[in-house]
This record gives C-alpha cells, sequence and structure tokens, in this order.
C-alpha cells in the first residue's frame, strides 16, 4: 500500500470522524430527516456538478446502476437516517464508536461477495481491532442511566449496515464507473427515500438559517460527503476491501478526540488500552501486504 493510498485514508477517516459532531451541531436547527436529506442533495449535485463540467463518462449498464441503488439505500438512505437520528441519543465520541465496528462483517461480505481473501494473521487483526472497539464503547454502554443509549446504539446499527453493504458494492463497481459520477449520483438515489420520509413526517419550515447551522451542512455536504465518498472510491480503485475497511478503526480514535477537545468527553484508561488494540488489529491485517512483497 503507497503512501498516497495511506494518506487518502486516514484524511477519509478523519473526515468520517467529524461527522457526528457537526451532525450534533445542526440539528439543533432542523428537523433530522430534512438535514439529512439536504446534505445528500448538496454533496451529490456537487459531485455530479463536477464530473459534467470535467466530462468524465456517465455509468453505463443496468449492473452497475443497481449497484449504485445499493450504494444510495445502504450507504446515503440508511447510513444518513441511522447516523443523523443516533446523534439525539449518544454522545458523538461513542456514537463514532458504534458506528464503526463494520469492518468484521464488510471482510466477511468481501470473502463471499467480491471472492478477496484474507490470511490467518489478518482475520486476528480484525478480531484484534473489533476488541479494541469493544473495550473503547464497553465503559460508555454499561454506564448507569443510559436509557436512550439503547434507542441511539439501535439506529446506529441501521447505520453501519448501510454502510458496511454499500462499501462491498462499492469495491464491485471501483473498476467500472467513474467515481466522481458514481458516488455523486449514489448520494442523489439515496437522498430520495430520505426526502420522501422527510415531507411526510417534519415541517420543513422549522429549520433556523443561521452561521452555525449553515457551516455544519456545508461541512457534511462538501467535506463529510462529496469529498470523504470521492477519496473512499480512489482508494477502492487500487485496494482489497479487506485491507482498507480495517483502517475504519481509526475512526473512533479520531472520534474520541474530537469528544474530547469539544464535548468535554474524557479518556479512560481503558479506552487507551482499546486504541491501542485497534493499531495493533490494523498491522496485523496488513502484514499480508508486506508478505505479498517479501514473496
Amino acid at each position: 500500500m503507497s503512501p498516497t493510498v495511506i494518506t487518502k485514508i486516514i484524511l477519509a477517516m478523519f473526515l468520517w470522524a467529524a461527522c457526528f459532531p457537526l451532525i450534533t451541531a445542526g440539528l439543533q436547527y432542523a428537523p433530522h430527516l430534512t438535514f439529512a436529506t439536504m446534505r445528500a442533495v448538496l454533496a451529490g449535485a456537487a459531485l455530479v456538478g463536477l464530473a459534467m463540467i470535467l466530462r468524465r463518462p456517465f455509468p453505463r449498464g443496468w449492473r452497475t446502476w443497481v449497484t449504485l441503488g445499493v450504494v444510495g439505500l445502504g450507504a446515503t438512505s440508511l447510513g444518513f437516517l441511522g447516523m443523523f437520528h443516533a446523534a439525539e441519543f449518544v454522545s458523538p465520541g461513542l456514537a463514532t464508536v458504534i458506528a464503526n465496528t463494520q469492518p468484521l462483517l464488510a471482510a466477511m461480505l468481501g470473502v463471499a461477495w467480491l471472492g478477496e481473501r484474507l490470511p490467518r494473521i489478518g482475520w486476528i487483526g480484525l478480531l484484534v481491532g473489533f476488541a479494541g472497539i469493544l473495550v473503547i464503547a464497553l465503559p460508555q454502554l454499561l454506564d448507569e442511566g443510559q436509557e436512550g443509549s439503547a434507542i441511539g446504539f439501535a439506529y446506529i446499527v441501521l447505520a453501519a449496515v448501510g454502510v458496511t453493504i454499500s462499501n462491498v458494492a462499492i469495491k464491485s463497481i471501483a473498476d467500472k464507473a467513474d467515481g466522481l459520477f458514481a458516488m455523486g449520483l449514489q448520494l442523489l438515489i439515496g437522498s430520495v427515500p430520505l426526502a420522501f420520509a422527510a415531507f411526510a413526517l417534519e415541517d420543513q419550515f422549522d429549520i433556523q438559517w443561521n452561521a452555525v447551522f449553515t457551516a455544519s451542512l456545508l461541512g457534511l455536504a462538501l467535506f463529510g460527503s462529496a469529498l470523504v465518498y470521492w477519496i473512499w472510491f480512489s482508494v477502492l480503485e487500487e485496494v482489497e476491501l479487506n485491507r482498507a475497511i480495517v483502517f475504519s478503526f481509526l475512526v473512533p480514535i479520531f472520534g474520541l478526540s474530537i469528544g474530547a477537545l469539544f464535548f468535554g468527553e474524557r479518556l479512560s484508561g481503558a479506552q487507551f488500552s482499546g486504541i491501542a488494540l485497534v493499531i495493533l488489529g490494523i498491522v496485523f491485517v496488513n502484514l499480508k501486504g508486506a508478505r505479498r512483497a517479501q514473496g
């Protein structure tokens, strides 16, 4: 894995970690589904518009469009629905932790759907990283008086499942479609169910347009959606999903750091131990690349 690819992956994980605090800030001034729909539409329009300006090839073939539909429903419809509702019930740091327990499932789907192979040391690394996530999250999950956490947990699991399926689908078309068009179109496709739900359940006039809401919306749409999905698509064009997805375990580290800096969350000794396990797990999974290079 080249330094450029690693840099892209780390940047993508940081941008995803920053989404929960931005969602929390913006939800004070807009209904959940309306906010999520605006994020998806703005991000999708930005990517599609840029693709048209650059005259990128438009996606062709029914298989590609079916896959884009799966990505849109998974990453955008279910992913945004889960993340925006979860932010009401759990803290940004904890939400980021739970949402990124998906690498193990994604690796399994990668083996079944994409035919990718992962050596024993790679599976051990995924399990070590997952153990690190559990160590990080367990103290807060078991904390007394967290009645809302169960609801928040359910919403985040919904988002994680959607994102996991979409990651496998993205990898399956990474060499068959232009990244700008593909990611822009999936965002627009995924925004449709969100828009119907928003119009049916919410009052769009409840939006309070101010500097905080505008900044959070633009940050989420342009950096936390458009830019990060384009970067992630370019990564999956070059790297196997199971080697790239393990870096999702870095998101909790960035998320907890953001929570500590801006939301007064405190890191415990157990969480530092979990962070160490996460880093060890990432190293184990990517030892596969070193083995191949030596061979």
